[in-house]
């Protein structure tokens, strides 16, 4: 049975397959695509939530400086991209990372890799989806037509939202109210959720809250898809057009307006602040990999993929430095951590028309970036049902408009029916630790298949240079540079030091007896002017002690160690997905002294790897959830419908 779970694929099988098919003469792809439509497409997918919003947070984190983690995290992806480039121009056919696992690793590393591609086009496009609500309804907002008496069309907060959000949204209110905040003083996105809770309709207690205009898009999207390639790539083109017009025209009238003494500090928060934003980042660059999805409608995919995924990342990245620039110039990084940075910065500097420009731009942008993760999903489903792991009906092509299109009626109802109630800090990180995991197998494919005499290459090649001596040495030299320059930190990670609770998760935490006993040691450190202690606001005074008198105040406290202090287990746990990095990183080191592993997959696959251990422990539990429901849906149907099966 073991030797079953790992049957291989053979290239000029696959080849021989699509050639003739799929033994259906009418189950065969449009050829539609050149370079400049996949570059489109790579663009339309990586330019979208990043640039228009999750840039915000991560500058306010990193300042002037985050332009290091775009450059870091563009070099890590174009190493993948290499990657992909070799495995597509081997491999020319739909499916992906999926495909190129069942060459190098065989059937249930593919069905492993192929599930998570399904975690990563479902998760993502409910992201985008909810993403694009929020812009949409803000749109929608500052609509006024004085003749017709309209003064923005205002959407209730209980239709724009999921139900998770509100519902801790109301949680965390209520905690904050308790510990003495008044509901003026309210983070916008607590205050938001709060009122989407209490103003929702209620069917026995239960509150309806549901985010409708991202089931909107998702239809509007699937239908487009479900008529063909050449419509999607038409659309995708335009909405390409028009939103890199406006990320110019945003250079181009920022930079009039950048005070270079806002990039002093150029790293306010030190590289620690600068790593906060990895999964906002990484996120802004999925779906270049989507490309390599539509393998089987390039006119020349050996020569075409590997050129459109390098020019999409090389273009997108060089736009993403220069926005990063030119936003922290404009204003101070700590003042950017909004939901849309680019119009934000706009209104600082009362330029109004620029910031309804960028609004309306923001929703073809997000609208581009659905449209390519709902196209390469069907796609994926797609090649999974061909071999036989899916049923049938999921590679049944269209007669009249050559799509996959029962794969893309199912797709639709996925990610409708979750974007309705789904939260989105929860879907943008599954999103990204599901793509980490598909670019890091789809470069140890590489490595497994570099020597292998029997492999028939491609056109296209990753150059070869060897890491037997760069990779064990730069590893070791990384752990000096550690001890040395970040030696308390460094310490504290491998002799799990206990950490101080951070402000908002010690107050929200509190019972009554507690926060009683916090708010009178604040009125014995406070100002004068803080007499009652039923009138402290805890939050806000200890959010605004400095890091050092914080912890003083916290040490000090004669609440129970538990609630100040991570320590144990607990804090150990969040530091596995980092242990397993660095052994893992070990044995890489191993195999490139022995094995002589070509250098630029092998950077590929740690690079890939550490972003996802910056994921978090709580995410790495929902993956592994997602894969064994999986291995349960593979045992139950796949194992045993399996073409490969069958043939042997």
């Amino acid at each position: 049975m073991f030797e079953k779970l790992f049957r291989k694929k053979s290239i000029s099988k696959i080849l021989k397959d699509a050639a003739n098919g799929y033994g259906d003469h009418d189950n065969t792809l449009h050829k539609t695509l050149g370079v400049r439509d996949l570059t489109a497409f790579g663009i339309a997918a990586i330019i979208g939530a990043g640039i228009f919003s999750t840039i915000g947070k991560a500058s306010a984190d990193g300042g002037p400086a985050v332009i290091f983690l775009f450059i870091f995290t563009a070099v890590a992806c174009s190493f993948a991209a290499f990657a992909y480039a070799e495995f597509a121009s081997m491999v020319p056919v739909s499916g992906s990372a999926y495909t190129y696992s069942y060459v190098a690793f065989g059937e249930l590393v593919a069905w492993i890799i192929g599930w998570s591609l399904i975690m990563e086009y479902s998760i993502g496009n409910i992201t985008v989806a909810i993403s694009w609500s929020d812009y949409f309804t803000g749109l929608l907002s500052t609509i006024k037509i004085p003749f017709l008496g309209i003064n923005g069309i205002h959407v209730p907060d209980w239709a724009t939202m999921d139900y998770l959000s509100a519902y801790n949204g109301h949680k965390t209110a209520e905690a904050l109210l308790a510990a003495g905040k008044n509901l003026a003083g309210l983070d916008t996105a607590t205050a938001l959720a709060n009122n989407a809770w209490l103003t929702a309709p209620q069917i026995g207690g239960f509150h309806l809250v549901a985010d409708i205009p991202a089931l909107g898009i998702i239809i509007l999207i699937t239908w487009l898809i479900y008529r063909g390639m050449k419509e999607s790539r038409n659309a995708s083109n335009a909405m390409v057009v028009v939103k890199l017009a406006v990320i110019l025209l945003v250079l181009a009238v920022g930079i009039f307006y950048v005070d270079t003494k806002n990039w002093d500090p150029f790293a306010p928060n030190g590289v620690s602040g600068i790593l906060k934003g990895v999964s906002a980042v990484f996120f802004a660059y999925i779906g270049f990999d989507a490309i390599s999805t539509t393998a089987e409608e390039c006119k020349n995919p050996q020569r075409d993929l590997p050129r459109g995924m390098m020019w999409a990342i090389i273009i997108c990245t060089i736009l993403y430095v220069a926005i990063a620039l030119v936003l922290t110039g404009i204003v101070k990084s700590d003042t950017l951590a909004v939901g849309d940075p680019l119009a934000f910065v706009f209104d600082q500097i009362n330029l109004k028309l620029m910031s309804g420009i960028i609004a309306v731009s923001a929703v073809f942008a997000m609208a581009s970036v659905l449209l390519v993760f709902q196209m390469g999903q069907p796609r994926i489903w797609m090649s999974m049902s061909r071999d036989g792991l899916l049923p049938k009906s999921f590679s049944k092509i269209h007669p009249k408009y050559k799509t996959p299109s029962f794969a893309t009626i199912v797709v639709g109802f996925v990610v409708a029916v979750p974007s309705l109630f789904m939260n989105l800090t929860i879907v943008t990180d599954l999103c990204s630790i599901g793509t980490l995991f598909a670019f890091v197998l789809v470069c140890a494919g590489v490595l497994v298949l570099q020597n292998r005499p029997d492999v028939q290459r491609g056109k296209f090649k990753i150059p070869y240079v060897n890491s037997k001596f760069i990779v064990p040495i730069a590893f070791v030299a990384a752990i000096i540079f550690a001890f040395t320059q970040y030696g308390k930190e460094t310490k504290a990670f491998f002799f799990n030091s206990p950490k101080t609770i951070e402000t908002v998760s010690f107050v929200t935490s509190l019972n009554g007896e507690e926060l009683r006993i916090v708010k009178e040691e604040i009125v014995k450190n406070a100002a004068p002017q803080i007499m009652l202690a039923d009138k402290v606001d805890a939050e806000s005074y200890l959010s605004a002690l400095p890091g050092d008198r914080y912890e003083q105040f916290i040490s000090a406290s004669q609440v129970s160690k538990e609630k100040k202090y991570e320590s144990g287990w607990s804090l150990f746990k969040h530091k596995i997905p980092m242990w397993i990095f660095l052994i893992i990183c070990v044995i890489i080191s191993f195999y490139c002294i022995t094995k002589n592993l070509s250098l630029i997959p092998v950077l590929g696959l740690i690079s890939c790897l550490y972003m996802m251990c910056e994921l978090g422990i709580s995410n790495w539990i929902g993956f592994g959830i997602w894969l064994v429901i999986g291995l349960v849906v593979y045992f139950a149907y796949g194992y045993r419908h399996s073409k490969l099966a069958q043939e042997v």
